[in-house]
């Protein structure tokens, strides 16, 4: 009779693709975290910005992060569980990782892992996000400007997309995490006031490792970046949620 899996694996933030801090190194960085994965795993949960831009047309999807899909493939097919919940930069993907076995979320997502109750998100826009920011997510998720977008050679498209979010990037100050003053403290605490409770919620999206109390006991976490090195996750074996070493 086969073991009960109970390790569970979250990551976020890889943006392959990306061309700052090289590229190459960190796809072969996450490729070999993936490789490392014990294959009796139960599930692992990408939750978003795993490429910096992701578009799907009809035939073409990118060719950045080849690698990882086949070894997300691998995993699945030794009955690993893939997740994955799109972020800000990968936020136009469609049927393809679908087609391939992995299970597409969207945010807020709860769900009971080996007893304990998770609230996942990317972690963008769940509360009090600026104007400008709630505007460009409309903006994302417009079906009619996706479908104009669509419209241009894929070679246009993706070299006009990924220029922009390298120029972004290289503009982007680093993070300073607030504390209890963050909007998603207060989503969580929110969302426990109106009972809709967890005991982990867990995100990505800012870049920087975080991790908080909440009034009822349970637990916030962020996730830091695959840009700056390490292999940034967290791990889950059935009684504890902690950093990936």
């Amino acid at each position: 009779m086969a073991a009960e899996r109970t390790l569970v694996y979250f990551t976020s933030d890889v943006h392959l693709g990306l061309a700052t801090a090289d590229p190459a190194e960190r796809e072969d960085r996450f490729v070999s975290w993936l490789k490392a994965l014990p294959r009796d795993a139960k599930a692992l949960y990408l939750l978003g910005d795993i490429w910096d831009f992701w578009y799907e047309y009809r035939d073409v999807v990118p060719k950045e992060g080849t690698r990882v899909i086949a070894q997300l493939v691998d995993l699945m097919d030794h009955g690993v569980e893939v997740w994955f919940m799109p972020g800000n930069h990968d936020i136009w993907c469609y049927s393809f990782f679908e087609s391939l076995g992995i299970r597409k979320i969207r945010q807020p997502y709860y769900t009971e892992i080996g007893g304990r109750k998770f609230c996942l998100g990317h972690g963008d826009g769940l509360k009090d996000a600026r104007a400008g920011y709630r505007f460009m997510l409309r903006i994302f998720n417009s079906r009619f400007l996706q479908a104009l977008f669509s419209t241009l050679h894929p070679w246009i498209a993706f070299r006009l997309a990924t220029r922009w979010s390298t120029k972004s990037r290289y503009t982007h100050i680093p993070y300073e995490w607030k504390g209890r003053e963050e909007a998603l403290v207060r989503f969580a605490e929110e969302e426990i006031a109106a009972g809709r409770t967890a005991d982990y919620f867990v995100f990505g999206h800012y870049h920087v490792q975080a991790h908080e109390k909440l009034t009822d006991g349970s637990e916030l976490l962020v996730m830091d970046t695959w840009l700056k090195g390490g292999t940034p996750g967290l791990i889950f074996d059935g009684k504890s949620l902690k950093v990936c070493q």
